[in-house]
């Protein structure tokens, strides 16, 4: 139990406030190994997570290094510096804070590993990075206390899982060390305790008072929406008035491109001049840093931004949270909510506006969840093979080490504590000399094992080239966006390659908020000028396309079994009913597949509602198998809750398409071939260190990398088919962007009910697939019968098909 000093319970006596429950509960558990709180944002849960560390410290006694802060945005932990950096200040309180994220200068970094501070506040890369020195022990030399706020959102990425490595060789450093978890927002306490604690079941989780329920709703518009679409630019107006009814709103959205459009949107329709800001992960840091000062100063009436602004920046005047489209995600979109009011016991306030009509449906099933206090979660699976690879690198940076101490440590961090040694053994091979196929290249014999038994760098020099390419997050392809300048002039941020090569010279996009006209490409940077009053084009940032949560998903179909739908607008409950008049509304437990004909096709929807990732995935097998069949496929369009095919022939029977085992050698044989393997390769191999990204004379570009990588991942397929990159590879894309687990659950969960209705028309529930982006052709024997039908007729009207031949 740590007791608080006299300036610090002054400090708070003389603001007339008193500490929480939860907060007392930090002090009297400050010498648990380790401690879970989780606590509404508002309730003053990073105050919790330091006041130990303030109590501790505020004697002046210790020397160097005391509490790390892990935050998972550099943004983040520049707020918590100042929000903490004032208390301390009129406590006079003898300690020295400091952050150290990739935005510090070098010679800072160097100081605080010479000199560190009392507090420093930093993020995963930055840690990881920190523990490759050689110096590492005398860095964190008297280290008491690791503090990771977040702790949700890292543990749900590879991000937390390089952190626990690091985590865990700072225990073995540091062995009394102990840790602190912080988070507004947990499904599963007990997983989040468990990826935590250096031991199962050692760590503390202590539950403050949620507070009062939030004050959330959907935004009623004079405009119903429409049919397809992300943008709810039919909205506009009553966000306008929102705005105008509330000091400061944030405006959340799920893609950067939205942001983009939806700020241009409301900046036209902004007829008072409301001072309205952007934010969002391709806009350039300086003018992130702009919006950021702004809002604390309280200079900004609204802020349009993405997941960027998800975690807890403490911002206390804003009033008002609006989630723009579907959240997809009920934790994600609680996260959100708790943006609003930042102050203990008082209810954030939120609208939902759903883009499109089906996500009406989405926004109510939402709403439910949150107030039933249902967060969605995944079950994550064992730690990452290629962060582990990494992880011995930087081991071996920091100086020579025993296989058999490594492993021991990176067993004691939560997703690696089942790893069997063999898969430990194989990635250390690939460390050292880069498997089977690559053995031979000097480039890939990285490690060596010395007579003593220890395993160190082949080459000392490597260590630059190692550090410039720690870190998880894969950056996509873009190029950096100037105004054009002879000197080079103002970044504005950057858009992605792909995008910048369908530019010409006149072409305009939007980026920032503001409408930009490419003048052209030099030295890898896009150049353009200002440009004003004409339709621009969009810059297609990549950002996050989240698929819908399976719990979600679950609720969808429970509340599409209702007789009515009083709590649902008239439009969308009408356009339900007739659903069910003309076909069927999709249930929780059978699979429900239309057919019926449209522009001289055949068509089927398919109601898997298994997420847009596992939805595009099923329509490529299906199209495959149907292929197969001879029903002559046509192409596909996929959303959250359907698959749309169409074809020249009519499926009869659909049990030979939903069996698993066929899709599942499907899949293999899609896989092999795919971009997408291909590009799950490119990013397991960066993160291993088969692949830099970084060097010493320059960055590799995005058609470097790719094109690199894809010689290397063809290499392997045709020499070494086993690689363990290759391995890993497979099972990234198995988890992620092929999402072939969720068809899984989907063909158990209905357990053979497959409904097929033959209808005369189109439903009201599969139209709006016919106005939806990213329709996927398939070019086999139907594509080849229909030009030759489609040549047959143009011949007949020509008049030359009776000819002689």
């Amino acid at each position: 139990m740590t007791v608080l000093n006299v300036a610090i319970t002054n400090w708070f006596t003389s603001r007339n406030w008193t500490i929480h429950p939860h907060q007392k509960m930090m002090l009297d558990r400050a010498d648990d190994p380790a401690t879970l709180l989780i606590a509404p944002t508002g309730g003053g849960k990073t105050m919790a997570g330091f006041l130990p560390t303030l109590a501790e410290l505020a004697d002046g006694q210790h020397q160097g290094l005391h509490t790390l802060y892990i935050s998972p945005l550099k943004a983040l932990a520049a707020d918590i510096k100042r929000n903490l950096r004032t208390p301390v200040d009129e406590m006079d309180l003898p300690m020295r804070i400091d952050d150290r994220t990739g935005d510090t200068p070098q010679s800072r970094k160097k100081r605080q590993r010479a000199d560190p501070p009392h507090i420093l506040l930093t993020t995963p890369e930055s840690l990881a990075l920190l523990t490759s020195y050689d110096d590492a022990a005398r860095t964190f030399a008297g280290l008491q206390r690791v503090v990771v706020d977040e702790i949700h959102a890292l543990a749900e990425s590879k991000r937390g899982d390089q952190l626990m490595l690091a985590l865990a060789r700072l225990q073995t450093l540091c062995p009394n060390l102990r840790r602190v978890g912080l988070s507004a927002t947990v499904d599963d306490p007990q997983a989040i305790a468990q990826f935590l604690a250096r031991h199962p079941d050692s760590c503390e989780i202590l539950q403050a008072d949620p507070g009062p329920t939030p004050d959330i709703q959907m935004l009623e518009t004079t405009e119903a929406p429409p049919w397809a679409g992300g943008g709810a630019a039919y909205s506009i107006p009553a966000v306008m008035q929102q705005i105008k009814a509330h000091n400061t709103t944030l405006i959340f959205h799920n893609t950067r491109a939205q942001a983009e459009i939806f700020f241009h949107n409301l900046w036209l329709a902004n007829e008072d001049a409301l001072p309205i800001g952007i934010h969002h992960g391709s806009l350039g840091r300086e003018q992130r840093d702009r919006v950021e000062a702004a809002m604390v100063r309280g200079d900004l009436r609204a802020i349009v931004c993405t997941g960027s602004l998800d975690l807890g920046l403490d911002w206390g005047d804003v009033d008002l949270v609006i989630q723009i489209g579907a959240p997809k995600n009920v934790k994600r979109l609680v996260q959100r909510i708790g943006r609003a009011n930042h102050s203990y016991n008082t209810p954030s306030k939120a609208l939902l506006v759903p883009a499109n009509r089906f996500e009406v449906v989405e926004c109510r099933a939402a709403l439910e969840a949150v107030r039933e206090g249902d967060l969605d979660g995944e079950a994550r699976g064992s730690g990452p093979r290629d962060v582990l690879c990494q992880h011995i690198l930087i081991a071996a940076c920091a100086g020579p080490f025993h296989a058999d101490d490594l492993f021991a440590e990176m067993t004691s961090a939560g997703a690696f504590a089942t790893l069997p040694r063999a898969e430990f053994d194989a990635c250390l091979e690939f460390c050292a000399t880069g498997g089977y196929a690559l053995k031979a290249y000097d480039k890939w014999q990285r490690l060596l094992q010395r007579p003593d038994g220890r395993w160190q760098l082949r080459d000392p020099r490597a260590t630059q080239r190692i550090r410039m390419n720690l870190g998880t997050i894969q950056d996509t392809d873009t190029l950096k966006v100037r105004l054009k300048r002879s000197r080079g002039g103002k970044p504005l941020g950057e858009i992605e390659e792909a995008f910048a090569a369908t530019l010409t010279p006149g072409d305009t996009f939007l980026i920032g908020g503001q409408t930009v006209r490419y003048e052209g490409l030099r030295d890898m940077t896009v150049e353009v000028k200002r440009r004003s009053g004409k339709m621009p084009k969009i810059a297609t940032f990549s950002g996050t396309k989240f698929a819908t949560s399976t719990q979600l998903s679950s609720r969808i179909l429970t509340l599409l079994q209702q007789d009515s739908w009083p709590n649902l607008p008239n439009h969308t409950a009408d356009w339900l009913m007739l659903q069910r008049e003309v076909s069927k509304l999709p249930q929780p437990n059978r699979l429900l597949i239309e057919s019926f004909p449209h522009q001289d096709h055949p068509h089927l929807c398919i109601y898997g509602f298994a997420g847009r990732n596992a939805q595009q995935t099923l329509g490529l097998l299906l199209t495959k198998r149907m292929e197969e069949m001879g029903l002559d496929p046509l192409g596909f369009v996929a959303t959250d809750y359907a698959t749309m095919i169409w074809g020249l022939e009519t499926l009869t029977d659909p049990e030979p398409l939903f069996d698993i085992a066929a899709l599942r050698d499907g899949l293999d044989g899609w896989l092999g071939e795919n971009a997408v393997m291909k590009r799950s390769f490119r990013g397991c191999a960066t993160i291993a260190g088969l692949i830099e990204r970084n060097t010493p004379s320059a960055r590799k570009n995005g058609r470097q990398a790719t094109f690199s990588s894809d010689i290397l991942y063809d290499t392997l397929r045709k020499y070494d088919p086993d690689h363990l990159m290759l391995q890993i590879t497979r099972t990234e894309a198995l988890r992620g962007l092929v999402d072939f687990g969720r068809i899984e659950d989907m063909i158990t969960r209905i357990q053979g009910n497959i409904d097929l209705l033959h209808l005369p028309r189109i439903t009201p529930l599969a139209a709006p697939l016919l106005l939806e982006m990213g329709k996927v052709p398939i070019k086999g024997a139907g594509l080849e019968k229909l030009l030759e039908k489609e040549a047959a007729e143009l011949m007949q009207k020509s008049g030359l098909a009776n000819l002689p031949q």
